[in-house]
């Protein structure tokens, strides 16, 4: 294996083992940042090594293995070795001087949820989740996750950085909340990873109209997520509502990288394999029974649209249906401005505009650039072009996204 073929394979295992291997360190060491340090002290040793003596066939234990031995050398070197070892435990510390210890399956799945529910933690900023979560779990590095959001690398370091003192500084435990804890905390985590994919599938700013590394990173954070817990109906409903988006991917950007709508897509260019995936979790989420929760309805409003081979076949009754009883649930203006989408190609656009007419002085809304957008086509269908064309026009202001601009302007010309 050439050294160029070799460091090729040390960045797809370290993809690979990132997430466990820092799990398993924070629950020995009980500090994300200091776990984080002993993984990439490994990874190095990796990059040093391996080209001489060749990919070892279990990567994944050799990396646990430096990195236990580093956190001995680590723990000696301190002044409170004693406290240390006490807070450790003597069964931790001899397990840290196994090299060949296998954890087991579970013991691994353990570490990571509690690395998800850490990583995830409200204590922290929505920014600075999101950031700590594509770095511990998604294994981005600071480089890749501030170009994936258009923000400067110091701003994601400094987040990271902030972070882990903060979860230090609140001794945040590393455990699985349960009861009521466990759903409030669980509602952070699928936040932070849909937010994650709504960024790569409808930039906020930028030139590109989509990232799609950021939604296959949200997929596989999700997949994960749904194998640990695969008795929450919300996981699987989120898996299922992201693996339904992510089927339009190709069918969503034009040849020179402009946005196609939704109604205008190639249907044909849509992922099938996604969409059976995103239908077989959906089908989990109802086996599990209940009530849907907001993640299930909104994949059960993408299946709608799944389903239907042409526009034309989409069911909007039960779209707006869907829409309906989601706000029930989870109401906001966001919500309500979807389902005047649906009850317009339903019901006809007046009856869509007469929604939006209620809301459209929500505080909320003040700066939401698809308000106006989807209020101009519903004038444009009505044939107030002069009313259709001032929002096209106020849209295209409020956007952030190249791509998304050169979109809405064209939709005021197309107004004359």
């Amino acid at each position: 294996m050439t050294a160029s073929e070799t460091h090729q394979a040390i960045e797809a295992v370290w993809r690979i083992e990132a997430a466990r291997l820092i799990a398993g360190l924070t629950r020995l060491v009980r500090d994300i940042g200091l776990a984080e340090e002993l993984a990439q002290d490994a990874l190095v040793a990796a990059l040093e090594q391996w080209p001489e003596s060749g990919v070892p066939r279990n990567p994944g234990a050799w990396l646990m293995a430096v990195s236990k031995r580093r956190a001995i050398d680590m723990i000696r070197r301190q002044e409170r070795f004693e406290r240390k070892l006490v807070e450790l435990g003597r069964a931790e510390l001899a397990e840290l001087g196994d090299e060949g210890h296998q954890p087991e399956v579970d013991e691994i799945e353990d570490d990571l949820l509690r690395l998800v529910f850490i990583a995830c933690h409200p204590v922290l900023s929505t920014e600075a989740r999101v950031a700590l979560t594509l770095r511990v779990l998604g294994g981005l590095s600071t480089d890749e996750i501030a170009r994936a959001f258009l923000v400067p690398e110091p701003t994601v370091a400094q987040r990271i950085v902030r972070a882990k003192r903060t979860l230090t500084a609140q001794q945040v435990p590393f455990e699985v909340p349960q009861g009521e804890e466990l759903a409030r905390r669980l509602s952070s985590v699928l936040e932070v990873i849909y937010l994650i994919f709504n960024e790569g599938y409808a930039a906020t700013a930028g030139d590109d109209w989509m990232r799609p590394g950021l939604c296959e990173d949200a997929l596989r954070l999700g997949r994960v997520l749904a194998g640990l817990m695969p008795k929450e109906p919300e996981v699987h409903g989120l898996v299922a509502l992201m693996e339904i988006q992510a089927s339009r991917s190709a069918a969503r950007v034009g040849p020179s990288g402009e946005p196609v709508l939704l109604l205008e897509q190639n249907r044909a260019r849509w992922d099938r394999l996604l969409i059976r995936r995103g239908l077989a979790a959906l089908d989990r989420v109802e086996g599990l029974g209940g009530a849907m929760g907001p993640y299930a309805l909104q994949a059960a409003i993408a299946a709608c649209h799944a389903r239907a081979f042409t526009a034309a076949e989409t069911d909007w009754p039960r779209i707006a249906a869907l829409y309906e009883s989601l706000a029930r649930i989870s109401r906001s203006p966001v919500v309500e401005l979807n389902r005047a989408v649906a009850l317009s190609m339903a019901y006809g656009p007046a009856a869509g505009l007469a929604l939006i007419d209620q809301i459209v002085d929500d505080p909320a809304l003040k700066g939401y650039h698809l308000l106006p957008s989807v209020r101009g086509d519903l004038l444009f269908k009505l044939g107030r072009t002069a009313d259709a064309r001032a929002e096209f026009e106020r849209a295209a202001t409020l956007t952030r996204n190249e791509r998304e601009r050169a979109l809405l302007r064209e939709r005021a010309a197309a107004c004359d």
